[in-house]
């Protein structure tokens, strides 16, 4: 069994997770109609404003201490009375499929109470498999669905309360 830390990321750090974007939007450019810049980067806009604002916080995800991804949560919701939500998530493929996705949510949504938004853009179908089965699972099936444009694309939002209610 893998050992998966997922630690607050310092100042110092958030480069490593700014780098990791770049693998992260070309994962997502399979959905989105994302382009390269000429440099070969993605064109990133500067995410200073988000690491500033008290309501964001990033984390690194290591597996047997090696850098495996990044998580954020922050405020950024779109449901009415949601306090959390999940606003990047990225795993390198080679850790994807041995849990290591379904450890890093349980132990945010253990870590923070409250009102949670998750969704994802339903062109996404890995991700689209991977909350459709894990949010029932990690809520006993106490959440609500809704489906909701952002930036014009179909998305499906999970909306749900932690602690989870032990029945």
């Amino acid at each position: 069994m893998p050992i998966i830390e997922l630690h607050p990321a310092q100042r110092d750090e958030l480069q490593t997770i700014e780098n990791l974007m770049q693998f992260y939007m070309y994962d997502f450019s399979q959905w989105l109609p994302l382009k390269l810049a000429e440099h070969g980067f993605f064109s990133i806009q500067p995410k200073d404003d988000y690491w500033r604002h008290p309501a964001t916080q990033p984390f690194l995800i290591r597996v047997d201490g090696e850098l495996a991804g990044f998580v954020t949560v922050d405020n950024e919701t779109h449901i009415d009375g949601a306090e959390h939500n999940i606003g990047y998530f990225f795993l390198t493929r080679r850790f994807r499929g041995q849990g290591v996705a379904q450890f890093v949510v349980s132990t945010l949504l253990s870590r923070l109470p409250g009102q949670w938004q998750i969704f994802h853009i339903d062109a996404n179908l890995p991700a689209q498999l991977f909350w459709a089965r894990l949010i029932p699972e990690l809520s006993g099936g106490d959440f609500t669905l809704q489906q909701r444009e952002v930036d014009g694309y179909p998305c499906t939002f999970y909306l749900l309360r932690t602690p989870f209610s032990v029945a």
